[in-house]
Formats: C-alpha cells, structure tokens, sequence
C-alpha cells in the first residue's frame, strides 16, 4: 500500500474535450518531415478551431486568470469547522517513509534556511473507485494552504474532509467516473466506504485523493509517515540537500516541482527561451507521428500509458518512446520539455497544452501532437478514443513546445 517515490504514483489522467470532427482516414503518403510546410499523411489544410477567443500569432505558454468554485456535494450543518485560508504556499518537497517519521525531524525541516512551511500527514498508495493512486491524510484546517488556491479556498471540501469524507481531484472526478455525493471504496490495510464530498486538484503530481488524519489512519496509513515542505525557490537545491541529510534510513525525500534552468539550457524551459536550439531529429519526429497515428482508435482510458490504451500525456509518451526520446508522464512536466513556440511556427511533431481544471485553472492539464496543416492528435477523454481533430487554440489553450530530447530527459529523470 505504500510508496516512498512520489514520482511513481499514478500519473494524473487528462480532461480533453477541446476538439471535434474524428478523422477516420487510413495514415498514407510519404515519409513525414519537420518543417512549417509538411503535409504528414496528406492530411488537407483545416482551420483550427479558436472557440471565443481570437489567435494571437505570436501566442506562446501563458497561464488562465480564471478562478472558478471548486464543484462540492451538498453537506448538512453538523460538519465540523474548519481553520480559514490565510496564504497558500506551494508543495515543494515530500519527505515519505514506510513508518511514522519521528516529530523531532519535522523541527529539524523546519528550521532549514529557506524553507517556508511544513506539515506532518500521511501519505499512501490505495486503492480509490477501483483505481490504484496516491492518497494524503492530513489536517483540513493546516493542509488547505498547500493545496492549489481555489482547492484551499473551499470551506466545503476541507469540512467535508474533516468529517470523514474523501476529495478527489478534479481529474479523477471527471475521468474516472466518480459520483459528487456518493460512495467509493477506499481500499487500505482495511476498506473503508467514504462519502465523496467535492471535486479538488491538490496541484501535487500523482496525488488524487486527500482524506483527514483520522481516515487515513482507519485505513492503515502509519501516523506521520510523511511531510509536505515548501521552500523559496531561490534556497530550493540547498534546502532539499540539507533535507536529504536529515531523514533517516528507510526515507526519502521526493521533489514535487520540476526546475529547468533556463539560464543554462540551450532549448530553454517551457514558455521562455529560444527555439533554435537542439530539438527532436526529423527522421525522430517522423517515428513518433507514425506511432501516434498508429494508435487511432483506441480507448481512453484515465491513467493509461499503452500500448492497446492510452490517456493523453500517456499517448504522447508512448509515442515519443517509439522514437527512441525519454518524457515525463505527467502532461504539466511534459511541458516543460522544451522551449515555447508561437502558433504561427507550429511544426508537426510540436506539443499542443491546454488548462481544463477549473480547481486549479493554472494547471497544465491536457496535451495534444500537433500534425500540421491545422490538425492535433489526443487522446480525448472516457468514452472516446484516439482521433485527429482540427487543432484548438480557444481559450483554455495554454501554448505549445517543440520537445528537445535532452531537456525532456532531463525533467523525466527529476521525477523518477
């Protein structure tokens, strides 16, 4: 039941919707090329789709100012209170054992220089609606400033969570077909029935459902087995080693965010940088495409990576692996997997983002390949399967990459 590598727990699956008209065409013609002029697979010239909102040509990554409620079950007046939210601070490092880590390590974290916050909770793999993924027991009244902020501004998901129900992330909700207000299986050493109360992205990679103190424990987690720290960005190396010479054997400390320094990296980090430095091969770009294009047809599933299903940052990992190039799993790492590209220098093989969380409306939540000639291949959302639709530039998209091998290698490798 237990992890102690937050980079191993189950990738966020991806909420897509942001296409239409299912290309059903047979992948033919020559070999496909990089470049602003190809044609892969004669595919004709379409016009993105641009929903309400116009397409700047020079668009590059930028991030949604939308800020909407976090969707929650009705709840009776007997839950208890919770602490309000005075500052939201960014889950930076994880420290996680097998067994509860002792109080006097969490002073010790505390003190570091740099480090911002800290709080002990526990943190474990269970089984969640079926589904295998990553749950955290903590607090509502303290963890709440961890969470991303719409998630820890709702009053009504930390109350229901303290009076023993579980959230799940808004992901989750929506993917794997979670009902607000009812009952899931929370399957630990124990199982538990828990009464989902709201809809809620933590803004923690892998992590999909949070549950109070008390659950977590009814359901076998060992007390404190963990704690969530946030530290200013400038003292982020030297506090995760100074941290990493604290815990004891049998612990780790896990990093939560991906850092790319884009002051030394010749591609840049996404959203900033150059596109003239070293990107994927074109001979690497076909294989992937064909791969990509090979798989149309095949379910949805949330959380899936291939061969035979695929959710949509598994869809473009598998792919880009058959070309012989390391990615992240996770569509928020995958973006910054090389520097940003305006629309109007889109190539095929680029990467298409999109914000689709309203829990947590900076997030990079869903990613697309873009084809060329107007088109993107995804994996949409449950229920659909890999198809080629018009590429999307509407108002939740969130701008694009062109993959550079070495920096993609580089994020996935921060991760593992």
């Amino acid at each position: 039941m237990l992890s102690t590598a937050v980079a191993a727990l189950a990738a966020l699956g991806i909420l897509g919707g942001v296409g239409a008209a299912l290309l059903r065409a047979t992948p033919s013609g020559p070999p496909i090329s990089a470049g602003a002029n190809a044609t892969p697979f004669n595919l004709p010239k379409v016009t993105p789709s641009t929903g309400s909102s116009p397409v700047a040509p020079g668009l590059v990554m930028g991030s949604s100012s939308r800020l909407l409620s976090v969707p929650a079950a009705k709840q009776g007046t007997l839950l208890p209170r919770v602490s309000p939210l005075r500052r939201t601070v960014q889950a930076d490092l994880l420290i996680v054992a097998p067994s509860s880590l002792p109080g006097s390590l969490a002073k010790a974290v505390a003190r570091l220089p740099g480090v911002v916050a800290t709080e002990r909770i526990e943190a474990v793999r269970m089984s969640v609606n079926g589904t295998s993924t990553a749950v955290l027991g903590v607090d509502p009244s303290v963890f709440r400033e961890f969470a991303a902020r719409p998630t820890g501004r709702s009053d009504a998901l930390w109350r229901g969570v303290a009076g023993g129900g579980i959230a799940v992330s808004y992901s989750m909700g929506t993917l794997d077909k979670v009902s607000l207000g009812g009952t899931v299986a929370a399957v630990g050493r124990s199982t538990e029935h828990l009464r989902v109360v709201a809809f809620g992205t933590l803004g923690i990679g892998g992590v999909n459902a949070v549950v109070s103190d008390a659950t977590a424990r009814a359901l076998g987690a060992p007390a404190d087995n963990a704690i969530v720290v946030s530290v200013r960005q400038d003292d982020f190396t030297a506090a995760a080693a100074a941290a990493g010479r604290l815990v004891l054997k049998g612990a780790s400390v896990e990093q939560l965010v991906s850092l790319v320094d884009a002051g030394t990296s010749d591609s840049g980090a996404a959203g900033d940088g150059s596109v003239t430095g070293p990107t994927v091969p074109a001979a690497a770009v076909g294989a992937m495409l064909r791969a990509a294009m090979s798989r149309r047809g095949l379910p949805y599933v949330w959380g899936a990576d291939g061969p035979r299903s695929f959710d949509c940052s598994g869809l473009v990992q598998w792919s880009f692996a058959q070309a012989g190039i390391r990615m992240p799993r996770v569509a928020a790492d995958q973006a910054l997997s090389g520097p940003a590209v305006p629309v109007s220098q889109l190539q095929p093989g680029d990467l298409l983002f999109y914000h689709t969380d309203p829990t947590d409306p900076t997030y990079i939540s869903h990613v697309a390949i873009f084809l060329g000639n107007g088109w993107m291949i995804q994996a949409p959302e449950p229920g659909l399967t890999v198809e080629v639709v018009p590429a999307a530039f509407g108002t939740e998209f969130a701008g694009a990459i062109r993959v550079s091998p070495d920096q993609a290698a580089s994020v996935a490798a921060s991760l593992a």
